[in-house]
């Protein structure tokens, strides 16, 4: 076993025992064993579990989102300060004032992308569990786990529509001429990329501010977007009928987790923030200062509470005092001290 293969091991366990386990129930209710829709709904259930595993992932992702956004000023002063400077001593600098912002604010690029992160050893695993299916098949043994040898074979068996087997790349279609294979493969290929450019689209057209729109992130997310998809064309190619499975749904799952995030959760001063305002305006409702839905009447007075405060600590600061140079400050003490001075009787 090579170093990826151990490292694989317990996940690809753990994907085997969460398939092993869905399969059991869809056969408990009546549904064949070795039949393709058997198989494609424990890949589904496998979907539901690590998505669903990954849900405080996700809400702290989108709790760190709204971090950097908030300090993206913060971060564009640093970098605006060392704009030029290509030394050494001013490159650490700036990284130690950048880590320093991440630190205080407690949050990192990193944390956006924990989702993705988490969920590729597991894509891995799964892909690797079904590109081993027919070598297991071969030699007449199992995976790693539960998935024994008599499901190996059930799985090697199963076919969607009974025409494309899920162990099946679109590269054995080929080889083999099968042509429903070949259309279902290049249908979902197309399907899994279409709704990861959805799901990023949706994200940086709605639920981006107005200062998030101008830094370097923004940039990169928009040439990502159109470059992500090529990159799946290609490895798509060689993914098995099942992992192209998972992936189109989990991008599912993405889509309608995004879509309630953007309707009810928007970042402040995005479009998507902006529709919501709309919308709870024509239901008689606003967002007061603690984020919270509350009745337009409640909103109004808040508002006008806050005003008075505002004016109230306006009214009571000290007026500020215009700066003033050494020469005018001699000229207006020169009248004071003569108007200070008595009339000099000699001189009567």
């Amino acid at each position: 076993m090579d170093l990826i293969g151990i490292i694989l091991w317990p996940l690809k366990w753990v994907v085997e025992l969460v398939l092993v386990a869905w399969h059991a129930l869809f056969t408990a209710i009546g549904l064949p064993p070795a039949d393709g829709i058997t198989w494609v709904l424990s890949i589904v259930g496998l979907v539901i579990v690590v998505r669903a595993a990954l849900i405080p992932l996700f809400v702290r992702q989108i709790k760190s989102q709204r971090k950097m956004m908030e300090i993206a000023p913060e971060l564009r002063k640093v970098q605006e300060k060392y704009r030029g400077k290509r030394d050494q001593l001013s490159r650490e600098a700036m990284s130690r004032e950048t880590m320093a912002l991440y630190k205080k604010h407690g949050t990192t690029p990193v944390s956006s992308c924990l989702p993705l992160l988490v969920q590729m050893p597991i894509f891995f695993a799964l892909f690797s569990v079904l590109n081993d299916v027919t070598r297991h098949v071969q030699q007449g043994i199992g995976g790693v786990g539960l998935l024994n040898a008599e499901l190996t074979q059930q799985f090697y068996d199963a076919k969607l529509f009974g025409v494309a087997s899920l162990h099946e790349t679109l590269i054995n279609a080929f080889e083999s001429n099968n042509v429903t294979a070949i259309i279902i493969l290049l249908t979902l290929v197309v399907l899994m990329i279409a709704s990861q450019f959805f799901t990023q689209l949706q994200i940086i057209s709605k639920n981006l501010s107005p200062e998030a729109k101008t830094g370097q992130a923004y940039q990169m997310q928009k040439i990502m977007l159109y470059v992500l998809p090529f990159a799946f064309v290609f490895s798509g190619v060689f993914f098995p009928l099942g992992v192209v499975i998972y992936w189109f749904v989990s991008n599912l799952w993405t889509m309608g987790q995004q879509f309630l995030v953007i309707r009810e959760m928007p970042t402040p001063g995005s479009d998507a923030a902006k529709a919501r305002e709309e919308r709870l305006a024509r239901r008689g409702k606003a967002i007061d200062a603690s984020g919270k839905v509350v009745p337009i009447e409640k909103y109004q007075a808040e508002q006008q509470r806050l005003l008075e405060e505002a004016e109230r600590a306006k009214a009571t600061q000290p007026k500020r005092q215009q700066p003033m140079s050494k020469q005018r400050a001699k000229k207006q003490q020169r009248p004071n001290s003569q108007a200070g001075q008595k009339p000099d009787p000699a001189a009567s």
